[in-house]
């Protein structure tokens, strides 16, 4: 139990953090908001509901009773018990109170989309009162799962990293519909078409499909062990194709590489890093790493630690990585059908047993073309910040949309983090239901180099400037970005829990100049 003062009040929580049990007792505590010091996971100090994602569930609160001078907590055995951490699964929480479907609410909120955006919507939907027919439509074949995983721990089952079990959605009246693919929207008949030649009509529509990978465009392209990460299916391949094999990976992307326990260089089975690299350039890692595409896409922060050629770019290649770097990839060699080499602009050749390609994403919305959905030049859906399309009763939400980001002066922008696409999710269901809600969070995220943790919070691109404080060298920083004299974004190797501190201040509005960073 984590018991917190707030002024002269008591609030007793539950003392870990429901998403990856981080210690909250180590978090940044701001007025009733409590932040992890890990993810970025915030929650209100009186209710325990969420007020920053990426944490599903809500903390348990308590009774707190104050007697002569002494503070009294006030629990039950069975949710105290909810304090055991499972080797995969998140750390146990607390689902919010929902409503419970009701036939004679004939309304029908249809979310395409398998992702995180479209779950969050449907449990916010329940959880604020709607009783009608909510469906989730995915060409996913499995349940929301967690994708910062697949990079990270390439030998576990899908089940592994299953967001919500399908008995938690059947419990909560929401219908899955799994292997269906929207392939076009009638918005006046407010009706969507499916690849299986059945529709749907709905009353709201959201649409949160995501992105998808791109693919190279190179001769032989098309070769078989040419592989993206995007499933749990993928996942798997790529670790058995790619143990003791050279794996080539291509791409400025985030791309995560694991560690084989039995390499000649041995780590911790699992220990995982991330390394993205410059437009255009390839890295060889040897047989003895094996490689993924990271969901967490960040390439302002990354770039910046890259170009040091210190600290995470050190780390990488005293592991063996090797980098090409502003190199370009002009094709794939093969044998039997099968890639056996990547041959670069320079004219070098790299073996390559396996190559995996991280070259960025483009949104999947090619299903909405010819209609009158406004979308970017990258066929990102344009909405406000009620994640309103132009359509009525049609919003989007995550990897699919470009929205107004306050960090950015309102200009829009495509934000490919988890917390983000929740946060839309979220937002996007209370407009569903008419509760006039803008969003308002600050993009966080994370990822993993060899064990240790990298955070970062706001939005650097087009910083100008940047403060470093610590090491880079010593893998103990803390490095500020700078756009028109003020703090836009931050980052952080080993000092929990600055950026969920900055990440605070961010959010709530306060300006951060680089004098004040100095």
């Amino acid at each position: 139990v984590l018991l917190v003062r707030n002024k002269m009040e008591f609030s007793a929580l539950g003392s870990k953090c429901p998403h990856y049990g981080a210690p909250l007792s180590k978090g940044v505590l701001k007025g009733e908001r409590l932040r992890c010091p890990w993810h970025g996971s915030c929650f209100n100090i009186r209710t325990g509901d969420i007020e920053e994602y990426p944490s599903l569930d809500c903390l348990a609160c308590f009774k707190v009773t104050v007697e002569d001078g002494r503070v009294f907590v006030t629990a039950k055995k069975k949710v105290l018990a909810l304090s055991a951490v499972t080797k995969h699964k998140q750390h146990p929480g607390l689902v919010k109170d929902t409503s419970k479907r009701c036939l004679f609410n004939r309304g029908t909120m249809l979310l395409l989309g398998g992702g995180v955006a479209a779950l969050v919507c449907a449990e916010t939907l329940r959880q604020e009162g709607f009783t009608g027919r909510i469906i989730m439509a995915t060409k996913e074949k499995h349940v929301p799962y967690d994708k910062s995983k697949l990079s990270k721990e390439m030998n576990l089952k899908a089940e592994d990293v299953y967001l919500r079990k399908p008995e938690f959605l059947d419990a909560h009246g929401i219908e899955l519909w799994t292997g269906k693919e929207a392939v076009s929207v009638d918005f006046q008949k407010q009706k969507v078409h499916f690849m299986d030649r059945s529709s749907q009509k709905y009353n709201q529509l959201l649409i949160a499909t995501g992105s998808h990978s791109s693919f190279l465009k190179v001769p032989g392209a098309d070769l078989q062990n040419v592989c993206i990460l995007q499933t749990p299916e993928d996942s798997s391949k790529i670790l058995e194709l790619a143990t003791g094999k050279n794996l080539v990976v291509i791409g400025a992307s985030f791309v995560g590489t694991k560690l084989d326990q039995a390499s000649r260089h041995p780590a911790p089975a699992r220990d995982a890093n991330e390394t993205s690299l410059q437009p255009g350039a390839a890295a060889k890692l040897p047989a003895w790493v094996l490689a993924g595409y990271g969901c967490f896409y960040s390439s302002t922060a990354w770039n910046f630690l890259l170009n040091t050629q210190t600290s995470p770019f050190q780390m990488l290649q005293n592991k063996g990585v090797k980098f090409h770097m502003k190199t370009e990839l002009c094709e794939l060699k093969g044998e039997d059908g099968k890639v056996t080499e990547a041959v670069l602009a320079s004219g070098e050749k790299l073996p390559a047993d396996v190559v995996v390609v991280g070259i960025g994403v483009s949104p999947n919305s090619a299903f909405l073309k010819g209609t009158s959905i406004a979308r970017d030049d990258s066929g990102a859906i344009l909405v406000d910040l009620h994640m309103q399309t132009n359509i009525p009763n049609v919003f989007a939400a995550g990897d699919v949309v470009s929205f107004p980001v306050a960090l950015l002066n309102g200009n829009r922008s495509s934000i490919h983090h988890q917390q983000v696409a929740e946060a839309h999710g979220h937002i996007a269901a209370l407009n569903m239901l008419k509760k006039e809600k803008e969003l308002h969070t600050v993009p966080f995220f994370w990822t993993t180099i060899f064990g240790k943790s990298i955070h970062y919070a706001g939005c650097g691109k087009g910083y100008t400037d940047t403060v470093v404080k610590g090491s880079l060298e010593q893998e103990k920083f803390l490095i500020f970005y700078i756009r028109d004299g003020f703090v836009t974004a931050a980052a952080s190797l080993n000092c929990d829990p600055m950026v969920s501190l900055i990440a605070e201040v961010l959010y709530s509005g306060k300006q951060i100049s680089k004098e004040e960073a100095e």
